[in-house]
């Protein structure tokens, strides 16, 4: 007995997709964008002569677009939001704000200021997680150095962490 070969659906019309995309976690406008011109291309919508200009299509994009924001089914802010939200357990700030501005966003002031304030307190918690000892010797501090480094955190921070990673000093102390 043949199985049967699994039904092809339909492919989605721009919206149903841009919808369907919407519908699995939040997406920027500009990464939207781009999913969106692929799935064009993909169904052999856009650029079918491969002239490289589609205005029709860029237009209809960009329409479609202004309609899921006005909808509030696309928002930049809430996206930013979700990131950060999601990122700022085990990043820095500057990690999280060059994220965000791969997606065409901006972090918003409200957001930076959080992440400001507890950065310190993120920094010793993913610190203590990683590592839990002080160093013993210059090489592990540059290696525990660098796992910070790379996730964002700033100079200043990762000093202060190594030098007193429970936290003990007086906070108003530099």
């Amino acid at each position: 007995m043949n199985p049967r070969p699994p039904r092809q659906r339909p492919a989605l019309s721009l919206k149903g997709q841009a919808l369907a995309l919407l519908a699995r976690r939040e997406h920027s406008r500009h990464e939207l964008s781009t999913k969106l011109w692929a799935h064009a291309r993909k169904i052999g919508a856009a650029d079918p002569d491969g002239s490289g200009e589609d205005t029709d299509w860029q237009r209809a994009i960009d329409t479609l677009l202004d309609e899921l924001e006005a909808q509030r089914y696309l928002s930049d802010a809430r996206f930013a939001e979700s990131r950060v939200h999601t990122r700022a357990a085990g990043q820095g700030q500057a990690r999280i704000r060059q994220e965000l501005a791969r997606h065409g966003v901006e972090l918003p002031d409200d957001l930076a200021q959080t992440l400001r304030s507890t950065e310190l307190d993120r920094a010793r918690a993913l610190w203590q997680r990683r590592f839990g000892t002080p160093a013993q010797d210059v090489r592990e501090q540059a290696r525990q150095m660098r796992f910070l480094a790379a996730r964002g955190f700033s100079g200043d921070v990762i000093r202060r962490v190594l030098h007193d990673p429970a936290g003990d000093e007086d906070p108003g102390k530099p």
